[in-house]
């Protein structure tokens, strides 16, 4: 069994993340690290991002052992940073898709999905189907910290985490809706229907989604990174 610390808060992306990985994997949210200081995403690529989330969090967790008590076998930090890209929109929101309704006022924080929807649907009024082009992006950043052997001592400096960190990316493309459509997803799935589809994703569900999306496919690239190490 492989421990995932997620650099989220995020219930919905830690229970996805969960269930594309399996039983193989036992994934652990910044919910059971209530403490866990917060990373300034300051990165201008979704992996210098998640590389950013990764360290950080894999360093304090490291500066206090006892934080990790109680994690058997191998223990890793993940750090998803993933986003939106749309080509009408100069591949806008891009990183700042999170925030992107909140980027004018200087809000702090992420900006609620209804808001950032209804931007994203107000700059692309006028736009026709055919530019309307669009692709989520992740990349997953993974840092090592407790191996099963226990015989070398993990990384601690940023320098040397981040050397140790690897990144996996993936991509899904297809076009924005006009409108949100669905009750599922979460984040801009009511606006994005995947090439090949006609629905979106947050009307397709969560079995459809989790074998199409940008992070399933980087997730299967971090399972088969795991695969050649066994």
């Amino acid at each position: 069994m492989k421990t995932l610390i997620l650099a989220t808060r995020n219930k919905h992306k830690t229970e996805e993340i969960q269930q594309i990985l399996g039983t193989g994997f036992k994934c652990l949210s910044l919910n059971e690290f209530p403490d866990a200081p917060p990373v300034d995403e300051t990165a201008t690529t979704f992996g210098g991002n998640a590389t950013l989330k990764s360290v950080g969090l894999a360093r304090w967790l490291l500066e206090t052992p006892s934080k990790l008590s109680g994690i058997a076998g191998e223990a890793y930090v993940l750090a998803d940073d993933s986003g939106l890209e749309v080509d009408a929109l100069n591949g806008a929101p891009g990183v700042y898709s999170a925030r992107f309704a909140h980027l004018e006022s200087g809000k702090p924080g992420n900006s609620p999905d209804g808001e950032n929807n209804a931007k994203l649907l107000s700059l692309m009024q006028g736009v026709p189907v055919e530019k309307r082009n669009a692709r989520f992006r992740c990349a997953l950043a993974l840092t090592p910290l407790l191996k099963a052997d226990k015989c070398s001592s993990p990384p601690c400096e940023a320098d040397e985490l981040e050397v140790a960190t690897l990144i996996f990316e993936g991509a899904c493309e297809g076009r924005m809706d006009t409108k949100p459509a669905g009750g599922g997803g979460f984040g801009y799935d009511p606006m994005f229907i995947p090439a090949g589809y006609d629905k979106s994703f947050a009307e397709l569900g969560e079995d459809v989604k989790n074998r199409l999306s940008h992070r399933s496919k980087a997730l299967a690239k971090l399972q088969q990174h795991f695969a050649k190490q066994s």
